[in-house]
């Protein structure tokens, strides 16, 4: 299990948040939106595993996060400039973003 983070904060246009282990991870505002894990951003799978919804804009050019709360000892919801609040982004799926992010950084070196 990931522990909570122990700090976050807003850098410019930026979530930077500090883990226990020492690990950090920055997110630009507008990426973190765009990566919602809400039904409303990602759609959702009915019964018979048919998608519904998820098809609205990808990009969400000059949106930013001006608040946050931790939401048990497992997520964080973001809330956006945009009214956006729905996504529940748990540790686990954060470092997996950072995780893409870095992979991609060190692809494009």
């Amino acid at each position: 299990m990931i522990k909570p983070p122990w700090n976050i904060q807003f850098i410019g246009n930026e979530v930077a948040i500090l883990w226990p282990n020492g690990r950090e991870d920055f997110f630009k505002m507008e990426e973190l939106r765009a990566c919602s894990p809400s039904a409303e951003n990602m759609g959702e799978r009915d019964i018979l595993g048919n998608l519904h919804g998820g098809n609205g804009p990808k990009k969400f050019s000059g949106v930013e996060v001006f608040n946050w709360i931790l939401i048990g000892n497992y997520a964080i919801r973001f809330y956006f400039s945009d009214g956006h609040n729905t996504g529940l982004f748990s540790f686990e799926y954060l470092q997996k973003l950072g995780d893409a992010k870095k992979a991609l950084s060190r692809d494009n070196d």
